[in-house]
């Protein structure tokens, strides 16, 4: 039986702001998205009899609530509710985008899965109507589906593309898994951050903004500040999300490799050098 591959990139936040909350306690964002490739792996072979399996899940997760497996459901309803006939699928992934690091893992995989079950069993489901779908399972999970770098307003349904320079990063994580809610129900967030267009940033993308998360996370997690001060010393460092990852903008890909091979032995930390993507490694999947 064919097994396929497809990829589940990582994203950073190049800068985060918080501009507000609405009545149901959301908080609006406005941030820069951008693809990496740190990516997570995605194995599926078809079945024959219609089932679905996820064969190695995540450590802590339950199959059921896994977002691989929710993904595989939303298709299946949509098959069953039109009379359409499905394969059925093995789905086996392979986790390499640290959890609760603040770069949509979990959303990325959860992408990947609509877009490869869509093309696989051939539902003909168009990029749009997935990105409605996504949105089920997660805010950041529209962004994966767009395809390509973009300004993120609202509650991260707001999508305009974007297409930034390419880039080198080190992306470090510290070590521990920071829970969004906590970061986000913290009473000290800045919640009032004043709202920017992309004529604001539009000559400085790397350097704009910052993440106004990121003073909650430093002061609940002595991990992330220290993350912080290190890279710090070798380029603008911030926090990537709600965390508990970091990044810093290098030069090319040889000052990024010389950073990783300077994390300090026994500190616990898990370093990786990365380029950014101009487009998502499945966009050619993706039917508009």
């Amino acid at each position: 039986m064919t097994t396929h591959h497809f990829p589940a990139p990582a994203k950073l936040n190049l800068f985060l702001h918080v501009i507000g909350q609405r009545n149901d306690g959301y908080h609006l964002l406005q941030s820069v998205f951008m693809l990496v490739d740190l990516q997570d792996q995605l194995s599926i072979s078809l079945r024959e009899d219609g089932a679905i399996h996820l064969n190695s899940g995540i450590a802590g997760v339950d199959t059921s609530t896994n977002l691989v497996m929710r993904a595989a459901r939303l298709l299946e309803q949509f098959a069953l509710e039109r009379g359409l006939p499905i394969a059925g699928a093995d789905l086996s992934l392979e986790k390499h985008i640290p959890m609760g690091g603040g770069l949509g893992g979990g959303s990325s995989d959860a992408a990947t899965t609509l877009i490869a079950l869509n093309h696989l069993w051939q539902l003909g489901l168009t990029q749009s109507e997935l990105m409605q779908m996504g949105l089920r399972l997660g805010a950041d999970v529209p962004f994966f589906l767009l395809g390509q770098n973009a300004f993120v307003e609202g509650i991260g349904e707001q999508l305009t593309p974007l297409n930034p320079e390419d880039a080198w990063f080190v992306v470090l994580h510290p070590g521990v898994a920071v829970p969004t809610p906590l970061i986000f129900g913290a009473p000290h967030l800045t919640r009032d951050t004043k709202s920017v267009k992309m004529s604001d940033f539009s000559s400085g993308l790397f350097s704009f903004g910052r993440n106004d998360l990121q003073a909650v996370a430093e002061k609940a997690f002595p991990e992330v500040a220290a993350a912080l001060q290190w890279l710090g010393k070798f380029g603008d460092a911030r926090m990537s999300g709600s965390g508990a990852c970091v990044f810093a903008r290098m030069s090319d890909q040889s000052a990024a490799q010389a950073v990783v091979s300077q994390v300090p032995a026994g500190s616990g930390w898990q370093a990786w050098h990365c380029q950014s993507l101009q487009s998502h490694p499945l966009a050619g999947l993706l039917e508009k």
